[in-house]
């Protein structure tokens, strides 16, 4: 029901004879509550927002008040009830969402309530992009087997999709095969504004990807959360949270030949992170923002996270407008949304002064120059002729100096590497079972899923030998969501292989390279530019469309070349034009990635190496025995810009997002089951929460935690892909022995990520990163600290597996705690970091800091987040892990509050450290007190 709260209701045209209504924010400067003209953009949307959805309960008017007197530097102590226009889900963390709704319509049924409470009240739109894996490379029909390898391994949560579908009236599902989730949303499902009984108002949204913030590059305010926030953004709730300091970004000048948008978001990246954005907007503006293309914005908006912001906000103005005609919105939707935002006064590129920021900061992008950014963190730029020399450093420095310790010496080294030969027809590994040449089985096992017999027809052939060494590249990943919604560096990409292989260039045939368009759109203009045969030409086959090499789905190398890095512990390379590149996160075994534009994926796969300066030193040898140099094959901006004429075509856009069925014989082959609520059949992929067992309608009181146990001390730093379970699962490892247990198969295991929707599995894989150092177990004799998911059980001081020792603290009833560093929780909203964390039985983590969204889920699972004060941290507490600890002053909790911390040590000594409870608005405070978000939402659902 519309309200007219400050006579704010007004009239605009939307379109040639047609009137619409929207929430005036003049209005609100009108009747005097502030200098809204001069409020950041973002802001001022979010306080449309407020305005809009204010009905005197969960929004009211001194929520509107405090908002719209927004000070740049005040203390930020109000939160703000945010109520989006949608939800955006991807499959890995979509799936136990939609398992979560399903446990809580067989919670009301059984207890005697209406099912159909349970209901998403905004919609919500599932793009299905996680699920496949690059099994496939190197040929033309490495789509078609990695999409057929895709719906073997996950028939059963496309299934669950399709009951969501039928069972659910707001709820739709995208496809596997049509595109990455943030580009689909930019192309596709952002639309700009939109319209409910009459009413005018911004496109805005979370999702459950915390990459959401890619949205902002065509205005939209849109960010990550974990999915069991947007589960409650869903059903009703606000997302809540503290009003935001807005630093404001100034770009000046424009970027220099030569100069990719990946390398200006490299440097944006590097200079945020250094100003310690965390947790704040961004909002870029000036003649240089305005002068970036929309995809050249998106990209930049993309790596909120990697920078720390919450957002990286571009204002709408007349290339946003264009990009939506480019796309294919309708001429009335597109009518519709630049009237609105003239009416609004939110329409044009702020300048200079224009706007009260937090903090300005200023970038010329002139000074830009070619980067990449690793070798484990996006943050950490190198130019482009100083890769060299900066892998030699970090190769023998001490790995506490993210070095690899290792003596500079083995660097020319080259190791023999045996390859199991690969069926030329569909570039997979030929099945150990059809090699003849005596090579032990051992050697042939793959690291993950062997592709089945009845996927691809295998051929006997003789193994090949190969040379690898250190530095060498071997992935080559063209992917993720980060570069491939830009044109210009996709473009780039096909030129320079263009003239690379006109040069006489190749790239060995042992590096995996793979082409996973963020949609298939880009597919298109790369096919009708005729660059895409010359990617080919290089190994860059389409392998998926979808979050590939990035999200860990790199699919398995060689196991000749797996072999030889493991035996001989190697220090090799992948290139990606992704945006994570943590340890272990693309591949278990390569300790070296580097994010780079797809044109310089392509080159350094062409180069091999990255102990190669390709600023003085040629790619490679080309025809004639001449030497060839990146600056001969490096494409010119007049070629980038003729060739853009194929990516600038709405009836292609229109053509393929108009029917996701149509050709998708995959997917329709899908059976749908039916009925309101879901009836849970066997299976290891799908398995009721176990977050509602025993739910009743009261919640119960909130204790001090006395007598816990350390369950893991960790450093600096700690990701959630530390945390989480990703990649592939191990054999040997407590999730690979359940599947065992329960007859699946090694070839079966899948992903992690995959079976997301059974907490079995994923409980046992929480902690259990194979990079992740528990500092509470004793250094190796060399002084370096043991990897992988284990730990010490007290008092016995047993070592073993996480999992092993948090069931035996639950069946003992002894609480844990988890200690950690500085920034903890880092990386991608993984929700099952927090779910594992708290089915794990950890009724705390106590941290230097935490990462925004982590923090906010662990409260979301009812997990207290505990924040050290001043220069306190475990190396200066001296805390080994064989202590006990109480935590007190929890029964009448509030937000920001002191509370006790009492360490007893084994000698007897007790020591008290007080800390910072990190619940951080009074509603957090209320879902903590009720076990977590979802038995909040679902006692009030039941109230109502």
């Amino acid at each position: 029901m519309s309200h007219n709260l400050f006579d704010s209701l007004k009239e605009f045209t939307p379109a040639r004879g047609k009137k619409g209504r929207f929430y005036s924010l003049a209005a609100l400067e009108k009747a005097g509550l502030g200098k809204i003209s001069r409020l950041p953009v973002s802001i001022r949307i979010v306080l449309e927002s407020v305005l809009r959805n204010c009905d005197g309960r969960k929004v009211t008017e001194e929520h509107v008040r405090q908002l719209a007197a927004w000070q740049p530097n005040a203390p930020r102590t109000h939160e703000i009830p945010f109520v989006v226009s949608r939800i955006v889900l991807q499959d890995f963390t979509g799936v136990p969402l939609l398992a979560d709704l399903a446990a809580m319509r067989g919670v009301a049924k059984r207890l005697g309530k209406n099912p159909k409470l349970i209901e998403p009240l905004v919609p919500v739109d599932l793009v299905v992009d996680h699920s496949v894996q690059i099994d496939y490379y190197g040929t033309r029909n490495a789509l078609d087997l990695n999409m057929k390898l895709e719906f073997q391994r996950n028939r059963e949560r496309y299934q669950f999709m399709k009951w969501g579908m039928q069972a659910f009236d707001s709820f739709r599902v995208i496809p596997p095969g049509i595109g990455i989730v943030h580009q689909v949303n930019l192309e596709y499902l952002g639309r700009g504004v939109h319209r409910k009984n009459g009413i005018y108002y911004p496109d805005t949204l979370v999702g459950t990807d915390s990459h959401t913030t890619m949205i902002n590059g065509i205005g939209v305010v849109g960010w990550g959360v974990g999915g069991i926030e947007a589960e409650a953004g869903m059903l009703g709730q606000p997302v809540y949270f503290l009003t935001p300091d807005v630093v404001g970004v100034h770009l000046k000048g424009q970027l220099r030949w030569g100069v990719t948008a990946t390398d200006l978001v490299l440097t944006i990246t590097e200079m945020l992170r250094k100003a310690k954005v965390v947790g704040k907007f961004v909002e870029f503006f000036g003649e240089g923002a305005a002068a970036l293309p929309v995809p050249d914005r998106a990209t930049i908006a993309n790596m909120a996270p990697e920078y720390g912001a919450t957002m990286g906000f571009f204002p709408v103005d007349e290339k946003t407008v264009q990009y939506l005609e480019i796309t294919g919105r309708t001429k009335e939707e597109v009518s519709a949304f630049k009237a609105y935002f003239r009416a609004q006064g939110l329409f044009g590129m702020p300048k200079a002064g224009d706007i009260d920021y937090s903090q300005v900061l200023e970038l010329d992008l002139g000074t830009v120059e070619p980067s990449l950014a690793g070798p484990k963190r996006p943050q950490d730029r190198i130019q482009i002729g100083q890769v060299k020399a900066k892998f030699t450093e970090l190769f023998s420095k001490p790995v506490a100096e993210n070095g690899y310790n290792k003596s500079k010496d083995e660097l020319g080294k080259r190791y023999r590497a045996t390859l199991v030969p690969r069926d030329p027809a569909s570039g997979g590994i030929v099945a150990p079972e059809s090699v003849n040449n005596g090579a032990p089985a051992d050697v042939i096992e793959m690291v993950d899923n062997r592709p089945t017999p009845d996927v691809v027809t295998l051929e006997r052939s003789a193994s090949e030998p190969v040379e690898i060494g250190h530095g060498d590249v071997l992935i080559a990943a063209i992917t993720s969501c980060t570069n491939t919604s830009n044109p210009s560096v996709l473009i780039a990409a096909g030129l320079l292989a263009k003239k690379a292989v006109q040069k006489g260039l190749t790239v060995s045939k042992h590096i995996k390279t793979s082409l996973a368009p963020g949609s298939r759109v880009v597919t298109e203009y790369l096919r009708r530019s005729g660059l895409l045969p010359y990617l080919e030409k290089l190994g860059f086959y389409v392998s998926a469309y979808g979050c590939t090499t990035c999200i860990g789905n790199a699919g398995p190398l060689d196991p000749g070349i797996e072999e030889a890095i493991v035996k001989n512990d190697l220090v090799c390379a992948a290139v990606l034009s992704g945006n994570r590149n943590f340890e272990a996160r693309i591949h278990a075994n390569i300790k070296a990635n580097f994010l780079a534009s797809p044109p310089l994926v392509v080159a350094y796969a062409i180069a091999g190496t990255m102990l190669k300066d390709l600023m003085t030193e040629p790619l490679g040898i080309g025809k004639g025995g001449k030497p060839v140099y990146i600056g001969d094959v490096w494409p010119s901006p007049q070629e980038v810009a003729d060739a853009l004429q194929y990516a600038t075509d709405p009836k292609v856009f229109q053509r393929l997002y108009s029917d996701f069925t149509k050709d998708n014989a995959l997917w329709n082959s899908i059976p749908a089951p039916t009925g309101e609520v879901y009836s849970w059949p066997k299976s290891t992929y799908i398995a009721e929460p176990p977050f509602f067992k025993d739910f009743s309608l009261q919640p119960q009181a909130v204790h001090d935690i006395v007598g816990a146990r350390a369950l893991g001390i960790f450093g600096d730093s700690v990701t959630t892909d530390h945390i989480s379970p990703a990649g592939a699962i191990r054999e040997d490892s407590p999730a690979g022995r359940y599947l065992l247990e329960h007859g699946v198969m090694k070839s079966d295991f899948n992903s992690y990520g995959a079976r997301r929707g059974n907490h079995e599995v994923m409980v046992r894989g929480t902690f259990a990163n194979v990079r992740i150092k528990n500092l509470m177990l004793p250094p190796k004799p060399d002084g370096s600290r043991i990897e992988g998911g284990y730990t010490v059980f007290q008092p016995t001081g047993e070592q073993m597996t996480i999992f092993e020792a948090a069931m035996r603290y639950l069946a003992e009833g002894t609480p844990t705690v988890v200690f950690g560093g500085e920034e903890y929780g880092t990386g991608s909203s993984r929700d099952w970091a927090a779910k594992g964390t708290q089915l794990l039985g950890v009724k705390a983590v106590v941290a230097r800091s935490f990462e925004r969204i982590h923090r906010s889920n662990l409260v979301g699972m009812g997990v207290l987040p505990l924040q050290f004060k001043g220069s306190d941290s475990v190396q200066s507490l001296g805390i080994r892990g064989d202590e006990e600890f109480d935590i007190l002053g929890l029964e009448d909790i509030r937000p920001q509050q002191d509370v006790r911390l009492m360490i007893k040590r084994r000698d007897g000594s007790c020591q008290e450290v007080t800390v910072l409870c990190r619940i951080d608005t009074p509603i957090e405070v209320d879902y903590y007190r009720h076990g977590g978000i979802l038995p909040y939402v679902l006692r009030e659902l039941m109230a109502a």
